[in-house]
């Protein structure tokens, strides 16, 4: 049983969004979300609000707006493909946090209470995000088969081996399907660490045979904690700031958590980069978790992370799944107009 006591930790202001180009041949831009730490630019919230800052119950600024592009209202199914070698214990840990989605029976403040804020997203029909997100298949990929450095061209390369293998490929599921590739902490995505910890679009025809929504999330344990595990990690160059411990003894696999519940949400909400996202240009769409960058609590925003949960252990977390503890970042309530989550205490 978690203690009720709150943190209300100061957290940097993100990064300013930036997009890494790719070569013209290729014309990927991947929706981009990454962990707040500790910088001095601005983020893409900023860019949005002009000079003002956003604070979760300060929101008259943002122009998020549907633009008739499909969400995922057909029950969705999320299957993920482990790149490189994955301790049993750390898939656990991520597989739970998937699964707690849905999980209704979970103590509150709980997943499925922030997953019904992504389910307020419709369609243009008036249709709901599914409020059914379930585990689905998954896909080993131990033996590196496009080496322990990919581009983001190779990305999508990993899924084409995944849902063409002559052995348990994975299902091709259009219309609501979730394709996660998760990679290990001794593989680097290109732009790994340098603002970016995941990534979202969706796979071209031309390379893997079929319009799939898919992420990208990296695990940082040994590459760049203070970047993408935030706050369970610091960055060297900032003396004197003590991390927060991680809900379930893993620093990386903490830090994921986050990123994975970030790059969900905007694939539900915005599969095809055509749906539900703020700015003129689909190439660089602010979503809904982009405009919560940071945010984990009741007054957060700008400088402050918000008022999270310390357990017994001095965990912090705010949130609870099936049988374990998560940090998981709120995402964009366009009902009401700001961020909220589940831990919310007005």
């Amino acid at each position: 049983m978690g203690r009720w006591c709150v943190t209300n930790r100061p957290s940097p202001a993100p990064p300013l969004l930036i997009l890494a180009a790719l070569s013209a041949l290729l014309l990927i831009q991947p929706s981009i979300a990454w962990r707040p730490w500790p910088h001095h630019r601005n983020n893409a919230t900023e860019l949005e609000l002009g000079g003002s800052k956003k604070y979760e119950g300060s929101s008259e600024f943002v122009k998020l707006r549907y633009h008739m592009g499909p969400v995922l209202t057909a029950n969705i199914t999320v299957h993920i493909i482990w790149y490189g070698t994955w301790p049993k214990a750390q898939k656990r840990i991520i597989r739970e946090f998937i699964n707690s989605i849905s999980a209704t029976s979970a103590q509150s403040p709980s997943v499925s209470g922030w997953w019904k804020t992504v389910q307020l997203y419709t369609d243009q029909t008036g249709s709901n995000i599914s409020r059914t997100v379930r585990l689905g298949e998954e896909k080993n990929d131990r033996l590196l088969s496009h080496g322990k450095k990919l581009t983001r061209l190779s990305v999508q390369s990993v899924i084409k081996a995944a849902v063409t293998a002559k052995t348990k490929p994975l299902p091709i599921s259009p219309k609501s399907g979730l394709y996660l590739l998760l990679t290990a902490d001794d593989v680097y995505v290109q732009d790994f660490c340098q603002n970016v910890c995941g990534f979202h679009y969706f796979t071209y025809p031309s390379i893997v045979g079929y319009t799939l929504p898919y992420a990208w999330i990296g695990n940082s344990g040994k590459f760049c904690p203070g970047v993408c595990a935030y706050p369970f990690a610091v960055p060297d160059y900032i003396p004197g700031l003590k991390p927060m411990k991680s809900p379930n003894g893993n620093v990386g696999i903490d830090g994921m958590i986050s990123v994975i519940a970030h790059e969900i949400s905007e694939l539900a909400s915005n599969p095809l980069i055509n749906a539900w996202y703020a700015g003129q240009d689909p190439v660089f769409p602010v979503e809904i978790a982009d405009l919560c960058e940071g945010i984990y609590g009741t007054g957060g925003g700008g400088s402050y992370t918000g008022q999270m949960l310390n357990d017994r252990d001095g965990a912090t977390y705010n949130m609870h799944g099936i049988r374990r503890r998560f940090l998981v970042q709120w995402v964009w309530n366009h009902v009401v107009n700001y961020c909220t989550g589940p831990n919310a205490l007005d």
